[in-house]
């Protein structure tokens, strides 16, 4: 069953209902054409996900009634950021929509020495809302209670001062040969990672060297160069099979 999210706002506990607006409305009642009756899903973000019932559709909002609460145990036990060096747009696209599935928390656009796409102004704005929405169709897709934040984009120095509240930070690079994420992370308790990840150019030397003096671990991801895209899915598969929830292992 479809989940969609609602603001704190839309929540009245007292009359045991939740109301539905904007976009979601209009995706239920003219997209979907749930009627009366019909049930669904609702989240109010990062909070709690109900089964609700359709009780009223109008011209401008769809008022549901709470039939009971849903259990859930959709969100990692730890917060992984991803700090991508701006690839082309249609591959932001796919990272944010793939891991946003696999449990990320927030997405931060870098801008790097060999980044081909420069964002700015109204251009930044507009490629930020969309993937923006791209996080929560994919959190509604996943039945998380969580919808990833895309923040707006850094440049290398403002990387290295976010990355310091950080448990860890983790950063992939080819000519690194010996130490994996595995080996890191192993019996260690962290409850928030940074992972940080080049353009389709890779990193410039100086800008690993950069972060690693700013306290980034570097890492490997094996023999072969992996695609930008490929990366930040292949770096977050490893941190929730070992610290998350994808192999079922939790934190006693």
């Amino acid at each position: 069953m479809q989940s969609f999210f609602v603001n704190k706002e839309q929540l009245d506990i007292d009359k045991n209902e939740i109301e539905i607006i904007g976009d979601n409305f209009n995706h239920i009642k003219n997209v979907l054409r749930y009627n009366i009756n019909d049930r669904l899903n609702i989240v109010v973000e990062n909070e709690n996900k109900y089964l609700c019932v359709i009780k009223e559709i109008s011209k401008e909002k769809i008022i549901c009634n709470i039939e009971n609460k849903i259990d859930t145990n959709c969100e990692a036990n730890i917060k992984v950021d991803i700090y991508q060096g701006l690839p082309k747009s249609d591959k932001m696209e796919y990272i944010i929509q793939k891991c946003t599935e696999l449990g990320v928390w927030n997405f931060t656009p870098v801008n790097l020495k060999r980044c081909i796409v420069k964002l700015n102004g109204k251009d930044e704005a507009k490629k930020i809302a969309r993937w923006n929405k791209i996080a929560e169709s994919a959190a509604m897709q996943s039945g998380r209670i969580h919808i990833p934040l895309v923040k707006e984009s850094i440049n290398l120095e403002q990387l290295c001062n976010v990355i310091k509240e950080y448990d860890m930070v983790i950063l992939a690079y080819e000519d690194e040969k010996e130490r994996y994420i595995k080996d890191i992370i192993k019996n260690k308790k962290l409850n928030n990672i940074a992972l940080v990840i080049g353009p389709e150019g890779g990193l410039d030397i100086n800008e690993v060297n950069r972060l690693k003096e700013c306290g980034a671990n570097i890492v490997s991801l094996g023999n072969r160069i992996l695609r930008t895209e490929t990366a930040p899915i292949v770096m977050t598969s490893i941190i929730m099979y070992e610290l998350g929830d994808i192999g079922g292992r939790k934190d006693e």
